[in-house]
């Protein structure tokens, strides 16, 4: 089992005291030139580096900084890593990412194991599940500070950055009723997120907007987000069994979008001849699809620099901050041929 090496070992090995050797590593004005290079030379030699649970005690600070996402497979989420370990990196602080798989009890695991672990600060993105968020209120009480991105609560006062999600479920809707689709269905998650509320409304005020009755039933919930196809799978199939089945679906989140399309490919259903798409995704590879999907899009790179600058600011704050703000960013409306209407062969 393999053991560092530590001051005690340096001490030992050398013939020095053990506060000799923590100095002459510091670089301390009180030991010699020659007892420094001795040290130095030594811990080089034998791969020494401190102790950082050690440094984080005497520091109080562990230049740490806990991440809970849903899943790191998830594209939004894996470019909104991308983008805090870009700045936390340049800061000094080391990135701990834990994943919820869209389950409040593993959100509390997580969380509890990153604060016994001592982190500075936290950045969360909450689960599909988490409908109660006493578990973060109560270290948030405490004093630690957190800031929520994408997906939020307004039960605790702190910094929080979201995207448009009104206007980017808006735009992406009225694109196809311009694009000549008239029974739109909306795909969507738990109805408790926030982002859930805010997308559905904006999907709502687009039809009522061009003159299209809002029909409850084309509106599904996938409790899961996505995460189980069957769920997904499901939602689609009900709608596509309707008397007046939608000609047009908008999915409202990465997961949801990916797992409609694979359920679409499992039953045959041609896109957009039989059913038109439009989603919000953060993928890649939406335009090698055939045909490529229209995408509602989110800078989530740029998400996840802002929210870890903010976290840092409350963690390198010297008094208590008790002005937050919610930062809203922009999506990017992005069509192709998924969401094109087509006319249909003649049998």
């Amino acid at each position: 089992m393999y053991e560092a090496i530590t001051i005690k070992d340096i001490a030992k090995a050398l013939g020095l005291s053990t506060s000799t050797v923590s100095r002459a590593l510091r670089g301390s004005y009180e030991i010699s030139p020659e007892t420094k290079k001795l040290v130095l030379e030594y811990a080089e030699k034998f791969n020494y580096r401190p102790n950082p649970i050690a440094l984080s005690l005497k520091e109080r600070r562990s230049r740490s900084i806990g991440v809970i996402v849903t899943e790191i497979a998830n594209n939004f989420f894996s470019q909104a890593i991308n983008g805090i370990e870009s700045i936390a990196y340049n800061r000094g602080y080391h990135v701990i990412i834990s994943q919820s798989h869209e389950s409040y009890e593993r959100e509390i695991v997580n969380m509890q194991h990153l604060s016994s672990r001592s982190v500075d600060g936290l950045l969360v993105s909450l689960s599909t599940e988490t409908e109660n968020v006493d578990h973060f209120k109560s270290l948030h009480e405490k004093g630690l500070p957190m800031v929520f991105f994408d997906r939020i609560t307004d039960e605790i006062d702190t910094h929080k950055i979201i995207v448009d999600n009104y206007k980017g479920a808006y735009d992406a809707t009225e694109h196809l009723i311009k694009s000549g689709f008239k029974k739109i269905a909306h795909l969507t998650s738990s109805s408790h997120l926030s982002i859930t509320k805010e997308r559905l409304q904006g999907y709502k005020d687009a039809l009522a907007k061009n003159g299209i009755p809002l029909n409850e039933s084309y509106i599904k919930y996938c409790n899961h987000g996505g995460m189980i196809l069957a769920e997904v799978e499901g939602a689609v199939k009900e709608l596509l069994s309707l008397k007046q089945k939608p000609d047009a679906i908008f999915t409202a989140s990465d997961r949801v979008t990916t797992s409609c399309l694979a359920t679409f490919k499992s039953l045959g259903i041609s896109v957009p001849n039989d059913v038109g798409i439009i989603g919000f995704t953060n993928s890649g590879l939406v335009e090698l699809l055939n045909p490529s999907l229209s995408a509602v899009k989110q800078p989530a790179f740029e998400m996840g620099q802002m929210a870890t600058e903010l976290l840092i600011q409350l963690i390198e704050s010297k008094r208590p901050v008790t002005q937050f703000e919610t930062k809203v960013l922009h999506t990017e409306l992005c069509v192709r041929d998924s969401s094109t209407k087509t006319e249909k062969k003649k049998k």
